[in-house]
């Protein structure tokens, strides 16, 4: 069996399952966060006259109306937490980060884990070898109410990269390419696994993006065999993981597709506006002009995303009338980042601290872009009027990129910054 197959089949209290099959599954975890959460359960599940099945199994966690801004945000905050109180969620963090990132980082995930996220960047779990995907208000409800989803055990797509990444290259890169090369319906709502030498090199975070972004792929769940990277985080965040090495694909397994792409040879990539899939090698967009560059959301503001932007931008300043946005995806990260000496290399260049939140990525927060403005962004989407006005254009790029192009003040291929290049 194929990881995926693995995961379902043991939430399924079954010995195998194959691809095609309708099963019920108990639901290891799920996360809600303020915006598809309380505000939305609550309303179904007081007409069912039902609380949360078992609150030790929720993770709810504020991250899109981070800080509230206005009465409606203000009311929004105050239904999530009087959810929490009254339905005994511990596990509740205000205002800490990103739902993706915070998830991680305190210790809530492990490989073979089901588990259902109310978000559809809900994917990044896979990154820890666990079987995460996204669900909208009335199926989170259900399983809220019961603890169980069923789902039609997926086939498995495996995108294989062989080689390492070069200098000044990253996960975004790698999944810009792909969403290029196979379309954001490449993904068919089938598990995509990730493997080969390139996705092995990778830290746990960059990890995190490849899996998050399963989703711009269509995928419903983006997964990685667990290794020592894994267990070294999963040591460093508290959490048990005895079984960890059962956890991936049988070697006879067979994968519906099967892709291999050669990461020695990637260059940095850059999505045009309004799509991921419009990504093309950055020389295709050199010297496009910026207003803005926003180092920002669960796929380009995590503490490794934060050292990629400060590689480029150490000892340098922005350009003149280019703004330079930084969201650290958690309060972790950002303080991790600062003890390190990172952040302070940020924002002497010029950069401007947001929250950490979702903020402009998911369209939130003062700092949204506004009419005509063309930013290049480190986050996982730039649909027309997502991070702002609608006659704003959002470009994709790496930490690397966009830091690089806050520099020039023009999307800028970041390796002539790195490896003893320009002053």
């Amino acid at each position: 069996m194929t990881l995926a197959e693995k995961i379902i089949a043991k939430a399924a209290g079954r010995d195998r399952v194959s691809p095609g099959e309708i099963v019920t599954c108990a639901v290891d975890l799920a996360m809600i966060h303020d915006s598809g959460g309380p505000r939305r359960v609550k309303p179904i599940l007081d007409r069912l006259g039902v609380g949360v099945w078992d609150p030790d199994r929720v993770v709810l966690i504020t991250d899109h109306y981070v800080p509230a801004t206005d009465d409606e945000s203000r009311h929004i905050q105050d239904v999530t937490r009087e959810f929490v109180a009254a339905q005994g969620i511990s596990r509740f963090y205000d205002a800490q980060g990103i739902c993706h990132v915070v998830l991680p980082e305190r210790g809530h995930l492990r490989p073979g884990m089901l588990v259902v996220g109310g978000d559809s960047h809900s994917p990044t779990g896979g990154a820890f070898g666990a079987y995460m995907f996204g669900v909208g208000a009335t199926e989170m409800a259900g399983v809220l109410a019961t603890g169980e989803i069923w789902l039609k055990v997926p086939e498995t797509i495996r995108i294989e990269w062989t080689g390492r990444l070069g200098r000044g290259l990253s996960a975004k890169d790698m999944m810009l390419f792909l969403c290029a090369r196979l379309g954001m319906d490449g993904g068919r709502y089938q598990a995509i696994e990730y493997a080969g030498e390139a996705v092995r090199a990778l830290p746990i975070q960059e990890r995190m993006t490849l899996s998050n972004m399963a989703a711009e792929l269509g995928g419903q769940a983006g997964l990685i065999e667990a290794d020592e990277v894994t267990a070294a985080y999963l040591r460093k965040v508290g959490a048990r993981f005895d079984d960890a090495v059962a956890w991936r694909s049988d070697s006879d397994a067979r994968p519906a597709e099967h892709h291999i792409f050669d990461a020695s040879t990637l260059d940095p990539q850059v999505a045009a506006p309004h799509s991921p899939a419009n990504a093309a090698p950055v020389r295709d967009h050199v010297g496009v002009k910026i207003d803005v560059a926003y180092v920002g959301a669960c796929t380009g503001a995590k503490l490794e995303d934060l050292r990629m932007a400060a590689d480029i931008l150490r000892g340098r300043k922005i350009a003149k009338g280019v703004e330079l946005l930084v969201a650290p995806a958690s309060f972790r990260d950002q303080e991790a980042a600062r003890e390190e000496g990172t952040l302070g290399a940020i924002l002497d260049a010029g950069a401007r601290l947001l929250p950490n939140a979702c903020g402009i990525c998911a369209g939130y927060g003062d700092a949204r872009f506004g009419e005509n403005v063309t930013a290049i962004s480190s986050t996982a989407r730039n649909f027309k009027g997502r991070m702002g006005a609608a006659t704003s254009k959002v470009y994709l790029g790496s930490p690397y990129t966009t830091a690089a192009s806050a520099i020039e003040g023009r999307i800028t291929d970041p390796r002539s910054y790195l490896d003893g290049g320009r002053a």
